[in-house]
């Protein structure tokens, strides 16, 4: 698994491999230039560079030096400091001669000195170059391991420092590196004692007084900004008006070293408070050796060497043994590590190997790219603009290159199963493509047990009702049981999930679990929780037992599955999405259906617009209306669909905008021609309005009122009808009584004339108009009768030809010839054979009368849907379209006067409503006429 670095790693990165580099060349030189000495200490006086230490049988007191002596020359060079003598020295080299010229109580004395090596005895260089280096390598595998936890950057800060207050040493050169490693001593020699015990009263948790009192952290940091600052001004000179400055630089260094063996013993002081004071036990048997290691490695040097210098003492052999126990602080720490886990050392071993294979490339590069300037430029060594630019393009070679190595450091120790741990991310990454909630846990449950070869693995799905409650969705290696536990203890609350997970290392004990959680995690046996979280809600619970070995896993298998526990997290929600989407998507479709059907099922035509009048909807009564399908209406604009005197229409009535208008318009009985026929119908448009109240569309209701129309027309018919028969009545009644009076006496005096009297003739044509009158008021009588007439199973054929027989002549004469298209089978149906007779008789006269000059009289019969049908056909002069809503009105005719009464066609219509029936006609003029009558078929009674 490859790192990406921020701008703060490689400061860090290239902070350390600078500080490594330093000490390396430190330490070389240290071997390889011996330190000459002769056997004095010389400290610059008023009197000149005078003699403050000789040491018993050195250089200088067998040549004949005493304490006090004033040192002129040497080889006959004037010495004026107290550093020249240092300079001198390294000038001679060791086994030579010096000659020192001497004033000693005002005369002066030549002496003769061998320059030897530095005894350094017990000073113990290469024992601390080695902890320093144990500091340095401890630092790197935790800041490797833990960079982002919180105080990794400080412990690796004080493992740094301690490497450089260890291992650095100057070698009295005094040249430009021997001042650098100087100072870069003496700073981290002052700083690493408040870093210590900040980190210790920061260590495991920052302490309450510096929470309450976040000065204090700074407080920490004075004295040694102010010993590092008094140093600078030692080293510069200002401070020699005060005392010599061998004596001065005595007094600091026992100053530095109770400053440092102090501050430690109280940074000791506060991990020995936690360790008795910390109620965990875990936690106890954790730091029970960072606090031994400490305390012993501590006290000895503050006791036996930090203290008795500050009196006084000069440091002795045996003093400066205190110096081993020293090791114990970094050993305990590493052995912690080790024995309890703090970290995995093997992955600690695995990054560390990579960063020093890194380090040591980077290293080698540099020196290469120093090199090559410096033959390119023949130079004899490469100028400080060459080195900046050699050290940012080794930082920037430095991150690709340690994770390459990284990757083949990985790939050698996993071998095997580190294509599966490689692919495990790659397959986090696709979990979003799976939508199956079954299939999705099945497929990580695989995945996770073969990468890291565990058995045991349980997924547990939190319960959209209840909150924060999880059962077991899926599982590996657990018993079935394990389902009905209580889980309560998967609380995403939870304070212990703060470093991002659940660990139980033992699960016998469980000592700080609930009494009700102990025997569900014993049951379900698994030593590792990790929430799937996603927009900062936990939807899940991913359960890890030991791998197959028994082992736990390391703290890289953990974050690995904390990444692939992510990727779960979004898997599932999108899972859940969908089935939820899915779900509402069949609700949908159900009440899509459900509308559709609804609008199919409705008895009017309902079409659908969009906000630029193209149809997006088109229901079936449309179609039958229109003659249209839907699949040739729909997307097509409403003007191409719509009869052209349809839009015209709607435009004059509401405007040709009104579509986007969240207006109701409605057209009442608009006569639509389709084709030939011409329909009723009413015309509504409603508009389709949003959540918002917006137009979205338009809906056009289109109701077919033909008809109704007409049996509206028939209604008011019969209701016409009946008033005139009312009327009709009573006026017949009137009437009859005078002409009764009238025909009897006019009979009376027709009886006492002569026929050739004059006044017989008048008295025969008042006769025979009172029979003519009398007539009319019977017809009148006879269509206002509503009393029941008597009904029976009569054969229609034979009425019609009886009718027909009678008016034989008239047709013969009138040129019309008859043409009989009868049904095979004679028609039965219950009627009163004179009322259809009387039918048949005015229509049939009727048509006569409508062909002057002769023509043909049709008469059709058939069976339609348990009715019987008559056509009598004409082709006369038609009847013209003004008139033929009037045909069935009373006294309504065309004939000529004295012709026609026009109650033939009211009585007809009468008859035939008594018999149940239908009367319709259809007319063009020129043409002829067409009457269709329907008489219901006789009904057979059930027997029961």
């Amino acid at each position: 698994m490859l790192v990406k670095f921020s701008f703060k790693t490689i400061a860090i990165v290239l902070i350390t491999a600078a500080l490594t580099v330093l000490g390396a060349i430190n330490s070389v030189q240290k071997a390889k230039y011996v330190t000459p000495d002769d056997g004095c200490g010389w400290i610059s006086t008023s009197r000149g560079v005078e003699a403050f230490i000789v040491e018993q049988n050195g250089p200088g007191e067998r040549a004949g030096v005493q304490k006090g002596d004033i040192l002129e020359t040497i080889n006959g060079k004037r010495v004026s400091r107290a550093t020249d003598v240092t300079q001198e020295l390294y000038n001679l080299g060791i086994w030579s001669k010096a000659h020192y010229a001497i004033l000693r109580a005002g005369t002066t004395i030549n002496a003769t000195l061998i320059i030897t090596p530095q005894d350094v005895h017990l000073r113990f260089k290469r024992f601390l170059e080695v902890v320093g280096f144990l500091y340095l390598l401890i630092g790197i595998f935790i800041f490797l391991r833990r960079w982002q936890a919180a105080g990794a950057l400080h412990f690796y800060t004080i493992c740094l420092t301690s490497f450089v207050v260890y291992s650095y040493s100057f070698t009295n050169k005094l040249n430009g590196f021997d001042w650098t490693i100087y100072w870069l001593d003496a700073i981290c020699f002052l700083l690493l004692p408040p870093l210590f015990l900040h980190f210790c009263l920061a260590f495991p948790e920052r302490k309450r007084l510096l929470q309450k009192h976040l000065i204090l952290r700074a407080i920490l940091y004075l004295p040694a900004v102010f010993l590092l600052a008094v140093h600078v001004l030692f080293i510069r000179g200002y401070l020699n008006v005060l005392q010599s400055p061998l004596a001065l630089r005595i007094s600091l260094d026992r100053i530095h070293t109770i400053h440092f063996a102090t501050f430690f013993i109280l940074g000791v002081s506060s991990l020995v408070h936690t360790y008795f004071s910390s109620a965990s036990v875990t936690l106890r048997q954790q730091m029970k050796w960072i606090v031994f290691g400490a305390t012993f490695g501590i006290l000895p040097f503050f006791l036996f060497y930090a203290l008795p210098y500050w009196l006084g003492v000069i440091p002795s052999p045996w003093m400066e043994s205190t110096v081993f126990p020293m090791v114990l602080v970094p050993l305990t720490f590493g052995y912690a590590i080790v024995k309890y886990r703090l970290m995995d050392v093997d992955i600690i071993f695995k990054k560390g190997m990579a960063a020093t294979l890194a380090s040591l490339a980077v290293v080698g590069f540099y020196f290469a790219l120093i090199g090559f300037v410096s033959e390119v430029f023949r130079a004899s060594g490469a100028s400080r603009i060459w080195v900046i630019i050699s050290l940012v393009v080794a930082a920037f070679v430095f991150s690709p290159l340690r994770n390459w190595i990284q990757a083949k450091v990985d790939k050698y120790f996993y071998r095997d199963r580190y294509d599966y741990r490689k692919t495990l991310i790659e397959f986090g990454k696709t979990l979003g493509s799976e939508i199956n909630l079954k299939r999705l846990l099945d497929s990580v449950v695989e995945r996770i047990s073969q990468t890291l070869c565990v058995d045991k693995i349980a997924i547990f799905l939190g319960d959209e009702n209840r909150l924060n409650q999880f059962t077991l969705a899926k599982s590996m290696g657990i018993s079935l049981s394990a389902q009905s536990v209580n889980t309560g203890f998967l609380d995403p609350e939870r304070p212990a999930l703060a470093k991002g997970y659940l660990f139980y290392e033992n699960l016998r004990t469980l000592v700080s679990e609930p009494a009700e959680y102990r025997d569900a995690l014993k049951q379900f046996d698994l030593n590792y929780y990790l929430p799937c979280v996603t927009k900062g809600h936990t939807i899940a619970f991913l359960g890890l037992g030991k791998t197959t070995r028994g082992e736990l896993l390391t703290s890289e298998d953990v974050e690995l599955l904390q990444t692939i526990a992510g990727y779960v997290a979004i898997a599932l929600e999108n899972g859940r999405l969908y089935q939820s989407i899915h779900e509402k998507a069949e609700e949908l479709q159900r009440l899509k259906e459900f509308s559709e059907n609804i609008v199919e099922s409705i008895s009017v035509g309902i079409l659908v617009l969009s906000l630029d009048e193209r149809i997006e909807g088109w229901n079936t009564q449309v179609e039958s209306l229109l003659g249209i399908s839907r699949a040739e209406a729909l997307s097509r604009r409403l003007t191409d669909v719509f009869p052209e005197n349809l839009m015209d229409a709607i435009h004059s009535r509401i405007g040709r905008n009104y579509f986007n208008r969240a207006e109701v318009v409605k057209l009442y009985k608009y006569p639509l021609r389709i084709n030939s026929r011409t329909l009723i119908v009413d015309i509504t448009i409603t508009p389709l309005l949003g959540k918002n109240g917006q137009v979205t569309g338009q809906m056009v209701i289109l109701d077919d009122k033909t008809e109704r129309i007409k049996w509206e027309d028939q209604l008011v018919q019969s209701e016409k009808l009946t008033s005139i028969g009312l009327l009709a009545a009573g006026v017949a009644h009137e009437v009859n009584t005078p002409l009764a009076v009238i025909s009897s006496y006019s009979q009376m005096l027709s009886k006492q004339l002569r026929s050739e009297d004059p006044k017989a003739k008048i008295l025969d044509k008042i006769i025979r108009q009172s029979f003519r009158a009398s007539e009319i008021v019977n017809n009148l009588l006879n269509f206002s009768r509503t009393n029941g007439t008597e009904f029976r199973l009569i054969e229609l054929h034979a009425i019609i030809s009886d009718t027909l027989s009678l008016l034989t002549h008239q047709f013969r004469t009138a040129k019309i010839t008859v043409r009989k298209e009868l049904s095979s089978s004679s028609p039965q149906i219950y009627g009163n054979p004179g009322k259809l007779q009387q039918v048949f008789l005015n229509l049939f006269i009727n048509a006569k009368d409508a062909m002057p000059n002769g023509g043909e009289l049709i008469i059709k019969t058939s069976t339609h849907d348990s009715a019987f049908q008559v056509e009598v056909i004409d082709t006369g002069i038609g009847i013209p379209d003004d008139q033929i809503k009037k045909i069935y009105d009373p006294f309504f005719t065309t004939k000529e006067l004295g012709r026609g009464t026009g109650l033939g066609l009211s009585v007809t219509y009468g008859i035939i409503q008594e018999h149940s029936g239908k009367i319709s006609v259809d007319s063009k003029p020129g043409e002829g006429t067409r009457f269709v009558l329907e008489l219901p078929a006789p009904r057979k009674v059930a027997n029961v």
